[in-house]
Parts: C-alpha cells; structure tokens; sequence
C-alpha cells in the first residue's frame, strides 16, 4: 500500500454522488410508523384526552427533532456513521455507532415478534384451526408454537428484503404504507359502525393517580421509542437531491401521521370495546385474532382480517427493512469495514435480534413502556451532542475530506481519535437518569425513590437538554482545533491522484450510475 493518510471510508460511508440521490420526500415518513404497534401500548398511561394531546406533542417534538438532526444529511450527503466523528472522534465514534447498533438489534427483535405475530394471524385466517393448535413449549418461554411458526414464515419474507438497495426501498416502502393504511381504515369503519360511535371510553374518567406525570412519562417512551430514527436521519436524508427535500416529511407528514394513527387507534379500542363484550384490546393483532373469534370465523370476517393483518405484516417488514435493517447494516460497515457491508451486517442484526428473545420483554405493557423509555436514557445525550456540536459549536461546517482521514492530519483526530468532550458530556447526562430507570424496571417505591422516577420520567427532554448545553459550554472553555473550516469532499483529496483513473490503492469503479466499491476498504486507524 502507498504511504499517506490512513483512510476511513467505504461505499456505505462516502458522501452520496449525484447519481445515487433520490427525491426524499416519502423516505422520513417511515419514522411516523416506526413503531405503530409498540406505540399502543402508550395508549392505556392516561385518559383519552391527554392521549391525543400527548401524541400531538410527541409527534411535533419527534418531528423537529427529525429535521434537526437530518440537515447534516441533506447538506453534506453524509450518514450518522460519519456524522458521529466530527462529535467524538475518530475512534471514538465507535462508541455511539454501538450505542445504535444495540438499540437496532433490540427494536429489529421487537418488530420481528410482531411480524411473526401478525403472520400468525394470517395464518389463522386461512386455516381456522391454525389459531387453536396444540402448543408444544413451556409456558415460561413465553412463546407458543403457533407464534414460533409465524416468526418462521416472517423471517423468511423478510431475509430477501435485505437485498434491496438503501436508494431503491421507496417504492417497496410506500406499497407497505398504503397497505398499513387499509388496515387502520378498515378497522376503523369495523368498529365504529358496530358500536354505533367512538364508543363508552371517551366518556370514562381517567384512572391514572397522576396524569401529569404519566403525560411526561408517555412522552419519554414516544421520543425513547422513535430517538434512533431522528438521531440517525441522516442516513436517509442524505439521499435527498435538494437541501429542503426531506422537511415536509419530517416536519408536517411525520407528526401529522403519528397523530393519525393515534386518533384511529384510540376510537378502535373504544369502539371494540363495546362491540367485543367489554375486553379492552389495544393491539391490532390481538384485536384482529379477537374479531375472527367473535364472528366464529365466517368466511367474510376471515377474508376480511386476512387482508388487514397482511397490512399489519407489510407494515412490520418496510419498518424491519427500512429503519432498522439498513441503518444497522450502515452503522456494522462502519465499525468492520474490511468484512462487513450493509447486507451482512443487517444478517448480523437479525441474529442478534432473534436471540435477544424479544418475547421475553413484552410480557406486560408495563415493561415494555420501561424499556421504550429506557432507551431514551442514552439515545437523548447522544442526541444532545451531536446537535450542538454541528449546530452551535460548528455552526453546520464541516471539512468533509477530514471525517475521511483516520490519523493526526485530521482536525477530527483530537487527542488518540477520541473527543474526550463528548464522553464526559454523555456520562454527566447519563447518571442523574439511572436510578429512575432502576426503580422503574424493578417496580421499586418509596419517597426516596419519588424525586429519582420524576427525573425519570423526563428522560429525553431532560437528557437532551443538558447535554446539548453542557456540550456548548464545555466547548467554550475547551475549544477545539478547526472551528470554522469548511471543505467539500473530494476523491483525490482523499484517495490521492490516482483516484480519478481508478490506479489508487483504494479502487472505485462507477457501475450503472452508482459509485460501488469491490471490495470494502480495510480500517486501518493509525496509533498515535
């Protein structure tokens, strides 16, 4: 290898080119649906009025948020892989790559369970019998065998989905949207002309002690459960051709949808209630299963929750793929480019999903809101830093042939790689949320745990506004070297002379109007 700068780069890491830049106006709308099952369980923390009032906010906030952390994307064509070095370090932006990488691998499981949950369904709706079959585990598994066999089929579907390129899924992205879409209409007409209205639970008071904090609370899990999606924008929104591309969806279609999508599921759980003998059912699934036992599955109702849950399937696997197979896949290519790309490490993804056993937290509703909010405790500083560093410490500029060079020429080595700032930063966030979310996954009560829980339960507002503001002052009393410096990517800058004629060590060959690479280009981080 010729002698020179140490390179950090790769096809799933370089700025986009022209030719792979797509009009990104549907790509955000998947945050909306990231989690339209999961989100449910949101349903059942307060009345329903501070219901659509929390899903409203959490829709705004994760909106702006989205937009937010997605300029770096739109303006430099640059992935949160990448975007994480400027912030951390060269090495150091490892460390919340694995952040991304964890909760990805956590949520592909979730999502997962829940497509083979609504395959089973379909299932069921095909052959009666399937949903009364005899089960073969344990009850401690928490997993039968009619939902194993449907999490089979699922995984099946899902493994070549992965084989669709990033700039591609649109298409394939918007076919699931419009089949969600069905499902929730359909329902919805179901229900509310069965139970003659929106049905009795608008009118029931509220049974939460507390509302005020169960509201905070339901807006921690909202921003906890979709802070992956808005802190990794950037992925997608690096696609975008023009700078303002992905704003509409962001900013108005992302909420406006999340709204929506609560609305509909309040007035369904309603309203099923009523017409299903008084069992409140929040989950689709479950209520769709419940609809064809209802109906003593006559051939109309069984045609009729076939359709609705292959739209709860279609739903399950655009996010599967889309949000969480993909930017894993990007985050894995950077952290062991040599031997993983964007394919490879979305199958290392799944693996890992599966084997978490994602069934096991998703035995109560109870604890399924703690993991959401749980996540927040990390994702919300990590959120903080990256904002004020590009936003008010940079002042959105960037040398971008810099983020490429992983030695002491690059003003985003700092000291060994690491960004020391960042990290203390992140873990004075961190720990004032801990104990909260200690007591909170334990069911521990008391008044000395009262002050911590409440802290907890502010989670992402807490913990992305003292990070953002301890990282902008941190900054002022430490500054760092290259404020203000700003330069576009460029092949040869990088690659050296012979990268234009493809004669460089590190080869790309332009393939049908998109930049690809033969092979990933080995790491190599030089020691200090």
């Amino acid at each position: 290898m010729a002698s020179g700068p140490t390179l950090v780069t790769g096809p799933s890491r370089d700025p986009i080119s022209q030719h792979g830049q797509r009009e990104a106006l549907y790509l955000p709308l998947a945050l909306a649906l990231r989690r339209p099952l999961a989100s449910s369980y949101v349903y059942v923390t307060g009345s329903i009025a501070s219901l659509t009032d929390l899903k409203i906010l959490g829709g705004v906030l994760t909106g702006c948020l989205a937009v937010a952390c997605g300029w770096m994307g739109a303006n430099h064509h640059i992935g949160f892989t990448v975007s994480s070095r400027f912030s951390w370090g060269m090495r150091g932006s490892y460390f919340p790559v694995l952040l991304r990488v964890f909760v990805a691998c956590m949520w592909f499981g979730i999502q997962a369970f829940w497509g083979g949950q609504a395959t089973r369904v379909c299932i069921g709706a095909i052959i009666p019998g399937f949903a009364h079959m005899k089960n073969y585990f344990s009850a401690s598994s928490h997993l039968e065998t009619k939902d194993f066999i449907g999490l089979l089929i699922w995984m099946a579907a899902f493994i070549p989905g992965i084989l669709i390129r990033p700039e591609r899924l649109q298409i394939p992205f918007v076919v699931c949207f419009f089949l969600f879409c069905g499902c929730c209409l359909g329902l919805l007409i179901w229900s509310v002309s069965q139970a003659g209205g929106v049905g009795s639970m608008f009118q029931m008071p509220s049974t939460t002690p507390n509302v005020g904090w169960a509201f905070m609370f339901g807006i921690t899990s909202i921003l906890g459960a979709w802070g992956g999606g808005t802190l990794g924008q950037s992925d997608w929104t690096r696609y975008a051709k023009t700078r303002h591309a992905p704003t509409p969806s962001q900013l108005l279609a992302s909420p406006l949808t999340i709204f929506i999508t609560a609305i509909i599921g309040i007035i369904v759980t309603s309203a099923s209630r009523d017409v299903l003998g008084g069992e409140v059912i929040w989950n689709p699934i479950f209520l769709l299963a419940a609809i064809q036992e209802h109906y003593q599955s006559s051939s109309g109702v069984r045609a009729g929750v076939f359709f609705a849950a292959l739209g709860l399937v279609a739903s399950q696997f655009s996010i599967s793929v889309v949000l969480n197979s993909v930017s894993c896949g990007m985050d894995m290519a950077g952290l062991w480019p040599r031997y993983i790309n964007i394919r490879r490490g979305a199958y290392i993804m799944a693996i890992i999903g599966i084997a978490i056993q994602p069934w096991q937290l998703l035995t109560t509703a109870a604890k399924f809101l703690a993991v959401l909010s749980g996540f927040g405790v990390f994702l919300a500083p990590a959120t903080g830093i990256l904002l004020a560093d590009y936003l008010v410490v940079r002042r959105r500029k960037l040398k971008l042939n810099d983020l490429y060079v992983g030695d002491r020429t690059s003003i985003y080595w700092f000291r060994n790689g690491f960004n020391w700032r960042a990290f203390v930063v992140f873990l004075m966030s961190c720990w004032p949320l801990l104990p909260g979310l200690v007591a909170t996954v334990n069911g521990y009560t008391g008044p000395k745990y009262d002050g911590w829980v409440r802290l907890y339960n502010l989670t992402f507002l807490v913990g992305l506004a003292w990070s953002f503001v301890m990282f902008w002052v941190v900054n002022i009393i430490f500054p760092v070297d290259g404020l203000g410096q700003e330069a576009e990517f460029e092949d040869e800058a990088v690659f050296g002379v012979g990268a234009a004629d493809g004669s460089s060590d590190v080869n790309l060959e332009a393939e049908n109007g998109n930049t690809r690479s033969k092979e990933d280009v080995d790491v190599r981080l030089a020691h200090a």
